[in-house]
């Protein structure tokens, strides 16, 4: 896996405009191939309009899906360029959809390139980006008597407390980087004598 990636803070339209023609650009987070193709048949519906709605995603935080589309404009000048942008700036998760309303001025192959790629990285500048980066799930298995200080301390040292569940003994999931495994374990051992348990559960993603 690897060990953290970038994708848009959120979904949101950014417009440029080259020679007279308007490039609006909409991108969304999407963590799967239909999200995508989802998002782009909206985008197609609300431009019903346009000239084209070129567009390309990346799915897979090893990028292992990528896919574009020049929706008729000449080959390898709109969707490649929108999805090299998208790679370039270690996108993933995401889908970018970018409008063309012609404004009767010819961009050439080359204008159009610019243009499409420029389109995605002016908006993916505007709407944001954020990290997500692995960590290791874990389980913290602690009395009654320590579980509220335990909770406290992991929140004020900015551990992330995922769920928390009430039983003969109190479990508190969280999430740690691989890294930061050890050390922590001996804190754990040390603020409760000993007493608590940690268990190592699978990977997962989340902001950095």
């Amino acid at each position: 896996m690897q060990d953290e990636y970038r994708t848009v803070a959120r979904a949101g339209t950014h417009e440029t405009e080259v020679n007279r023609s308007r490039f609006l650009c909409s991108l969304a987070p999407a963590a799967t191939e239909r999200e995508a193709q989802d998002f782009l048949a909206a985008v197609r519906k609300e431009h019903a309009d346009a000239t084209h709605n070129c567009w390309a995603y990346v799915i897979g935080a090893d990028a292992a899906t990528q896919r574009a589309g020049d929706d008729g404009e000449p080959g390898g000048t709109a969707g490649v360029p929108m999805l090299q942008m998208l790679l370039r700036r270690d996108m993933r998760y995401v889908v970018a959809v970018v409008t063309r309303y012609y404004g009767g001025v010819k961009l050439g192959a080359g204008g159009l390139i610019r243009a499409y790629g420029g389109a995605v990285g002016e908006a993916l500048d505007a709407v944001g980006t954020r990290t997500r980066r692995r960590f290791r799930l874990a389980t913290v298995t602690v009395d009654h008597q320590r579980a509220g200080k335990i909770q406290n301390d992991l929140r004020a040292t900015g551990r992330e407390v995922r769920d928390v569940r009430y039983a003969e003994a109190v479990t508190i999931g969280i999430g740690l980087p691989d890294a930061d495994v050890p050390a922590f374990r001996a804190w754990l051992a040390d603020a409760t004598a000993g007493t608590a348990t940690l268990e190592l559960g699978g990977e997962a993603y989340g902001d950095a």
